[in-house]
């Protein structure tokens, strides 16, 4: 539909005339666009900040851990302690053929490391290196540990981003500089950036990592194990691989098959999958209410239309008796609905535009932003909604406008 200069200034002229009404229905149109596109913006903002949390987790991981047991077995009594040790990886590894990482993990609480005068209460964390394959250590100087020197236990240690930022100065590298813990001197391999949000036996920034099997010697530990990791093959689920992981575990430590509170296993997976269906409901939810919100306004933009066509009956029936075709009345109240939404509407969308730059502004955080906007083509999308929402809108009034016969206008006045 082609709106011509002269005829936009004729609906201007309307809308100021009927300034109060208008205003109103502006702002019914203006805050169901602003709620749209704000919750979508918000909406992908909070699932951007809760993905930052899981970045560089496994999504197909699963952790055992020992707990007192629940019911009597073999003679052993209820509320036994037990514990996993080496032989318990071994077997996962080669019984579960599902599996595709399995690495056992140690850690003690309460170290504090130490350089030069500066101290840091950290917690030391024993590992494989195929536990990058669970949680992936972003390094910013050196390396992880590797396969020598888990062969040769030897005496070295990745330092997490907050005990690096208490021991070294800034823009420091610690490669090679020797930290105490416990009274043991070892040799820093790198610095993990990882935050570690999931949190898996403490916070990776404040953790010392040193070879699985130094730790155990060091620490005298045997074969004590605090915990198992593991991931499952492409094509394979947590779910589907967790009774016969706990089969193996209860059966080597004379555990009941019943018991269902000895042996500890967290399925990342369900926990994944259940964070990915609340967003996609939430992304369901959000776009009901807005395009709720926006209806509400576009049909008040029809109920204010409808009182305007029959305030203005004299003069459409006026135009009707000097030769205004039908077309011509249809134009009119189609263009002065449209316009009116288009207005209201764009002022919506850059109102909640701006809402949303200085939220992301505002939650940024070490130069990362958390991507609370919106993309330019749900932009492009939601104009071209306004646009057929006024047409919609001001359908029923144009047809009632085209339906009023000039001596009827004239007797009406």
């Amino acid at each position: 539909m082609r709106i011509d200069i002269d005829s936009c200034e004729e609906i201007l002229l309307t809308i100021t005339r009927n300034k109060t009404r208008s205003l109103l229905t502006a702002f019914g149109v203006f805050w169901g666009i602003f709620m749209l596109v704000a919750l979508i913006g918000g909406g992908q903002g909070m699932q951007s900040m809760m993905e930052k949390n899981f970045e560089g987790f496994a999504t197909n991981s699963g952790f055992v851990w020992p707990q007192k047991t629940g019911e009597a077995y073999k003679g052993f009594r209820k509320g036994r302690w037990w514990s996993l040790n080496n032989d318990d990886a071994i077997q996962l590894r080669k019984n579960v053929d599902g599996l595709d990482v399995v690495t056992p993990t140690i850690n003690r609480w309460g170290a504090k490391a130490v350089y030069s005068d500066k101290k840091y209460d950290c917690i030391v964390k024993g590992f494989y290196p195929e536990y990058d394959r669970i949680e992936a250590q972003q390094i910013s100087y050196g390396r992880f540990i590797n396969d020598v020197d888990i062969r040769e236990a030897r005496k070295v240690c990745v330092i997490g981003k907050r005990v690096y930022e208490s021991l070294f100065r800034n823009g420091e590298n610690p490669c090679g500089q020797f930290i105490r813990i416990d009274g043991i001197y070892y040799r820093v391999i790198g610095v993990c950036v990882s935050e570690g949000n999931i949190s898996i036996n403490g916070q990776a920034s404040e953790s010392v990592a040193l070879p699985f099997t130094t730790m155990q010697q060091t620490y005298n530990m045997g074969n004590y194990v605090d915990m198992i990791c593991f991931t499952a093959k492409p094509g394979e689920k947590v779910s589907e691989l967790q009774p016969e992981i706990e089969q193996i575990v209860k059966k080597a430590h004379y555990i009941a098959p019943n018991d269902k509170q000895a042996v500890m296993l967290l399925n990342a997976e369900a926990m994944f999958s259940m964070i990915d269906n609340l967003f996609k409901g939430i992304h369901i939810l959000i776009w009901m209410v807005g395009l709720g919100t926006l209806l509400a306004g576009a049909i008040g933009v029809s109920n204010i239309m409808m009182v305007t066509v029959k305030e203005r009956t004299t003069e459409i029936g006026i135009r009707r008796a000097i030769g205004a075709r039908p077309r011509d009345i249809l134009q009119q109240i189609l263009s002065e609905s449209m316009v009116l939404t288009t207005i209201a509407g764009m002022a919506g969308i850059s109102f909640a535009v701006l809402v949303l730059q200085v939220m992301d502004i505002a939650t940024a955080k070490d130069g990362s932003s958390y991507n609370f906007q919106v993309s330019f083509g749900l932009a492009v999308g939601t104009c071209v909604l306004l646009i057929a929402l006024g047409m919609l809108a001001g359908l029923a009034p144009a047809y009632r406008a085209m339906a009023i016969k000039p001596i009827e206008a004239i007797r009406d006045e």
